[in-house]
């Protein structure tokens, strides 16, 4: 008989702190990609899951099309109707864009987690990045899947693309200061206030949000971008948030003491520029997918699944 692991799949039994906040778990597989190492860097070992739906997916796959890895690392996306079940694949739940898994012809992100460690505890999320030649899972930690992707890959890259740096040595302490507070107040925050199960934790969160937006909104202002006057991975881990906000973290997690295209100007400018003048952005984006991944999966086994129409449109046009 095979062990229960709904608990790791079903959102509406995560673990609440006492007073009714919510922590996110760390990711577990933290192997990294190395010349050398147990996972080389070559064409065609790797592969990456994906939900359109999710900020910390997306950013793999804007990063992925910035360095031009399209024929290095192939990727599959899963239905955006996150269930008791988790992550489906296609053949379980054919939602448009939704695909199968092509390698072991999964039906469950779980399944993949379950491959490579029968005995896994944590939760069932994504990215995925998973080593064919070890049928194991190399990292499923977002920040990191991005570094790699910034550079192990650089010496079977052409040149142009090689060349890209989104994390370059000169800005790399100014990231990280950013990175900092953009994570744990807009990045996390939203889930925090969508999360918690009382009045207080929730407030705390919604006002941290907003003060991280009133913070980037003075950054951004009169500047294309967040550091240095260049794209770089702050923009990318920044973006994936902003992008969502008024389709999803206004309604669905109740961040709504305002909006990125009524209140924050600056923010709104450089969100659309990177969305209409870049097609890594563009093309990692399925609002479909976004609107559905929230409001269809439920936080409490008693919510609704009803899709809400707006806003219109997605995303304004520059």
């Amino acid at each position: 008989m095979s062990r229960d692991v709904t608990a790791q799949s079903d959102v509406s039994r995560m673990k609440r702190e006492a007073d009714g906040s919510w922590k996110r778990s760390d990711s577990t597989f933290r192997n990294f990609i190395e010349k050398g190492g147990r996972f080389e860097p070559e064409k065609g070992r790797y592969h990456l899951y994906v939900s359109y739906g999710c900020p910390w997916a997306t950013r793999t796959l804007i990063v992925r099309k910035l360095k031009g890895l399209e024929e290095i690392i192939p990727f599959t996306s899963v239905s955006p109707r996150h269930s008791e079940h988790g992550w489906a694949f296609a053949t379980i739940d054919a939602f448009p864009g939704a695909e199968a898994d092509p390698l072991y012809n999964s039906e469950y992100v779980k399944d993949l987690y379950l491959r490579a460690d029968q005995d896994y505890s944590g939760r069932f999320t994504v990215p995925v990045l998973w080593d064919k030649k070890h049928h194991t899972i190399v990292n499923n930690e977002s920040s990191e899947i991005i570094r790699m992707f910034n550079t192990v890959f650089n010496e079977i890259l052409p040149p142009e693309k090689a060349k890209v740096d989104l994390y370059p040595e000169h800005l790399r302490a100014e990231i990280d200061e950013l990175n900092e507070w953009v994570y744990p107040k807009v990045n996390n925050g939203v889930y925090r206030a969508g999360f918690a199960t009382n009045q207080e934790p929730y407030e705390k969160a919604v006002l941290e949000v907003f003060e991280g937006l009133d913070k980037l909104e003075k950054l951004l202002d009169q500047n294309d971008y967040l550091i240095g006057g260049q794209l770089t991975e702050a923009d990318v881990r920044t973006w994936v948030t902003a992008i969502r906000f008024d389709v999803a973290y206004v309604g669905k997690f109740k961040c709504n003491l305002d909006t990125i295209r009524s209140g924050y100007p600056a923010i709104h400018r450089w969100m659309k520029q990177l969305y209409w003048h870049n097609e890594a952005f563009k093309a990692s984006t399925n609002f479909a997918h976004i609107k559905t991944g929230y409001y269809w999966t439920r936080t409490s086994p008693d919510q609704p699944r009803i899709i809400p129409l707006g806003p219109k449109p997605d995303i304004e046009p520059i």
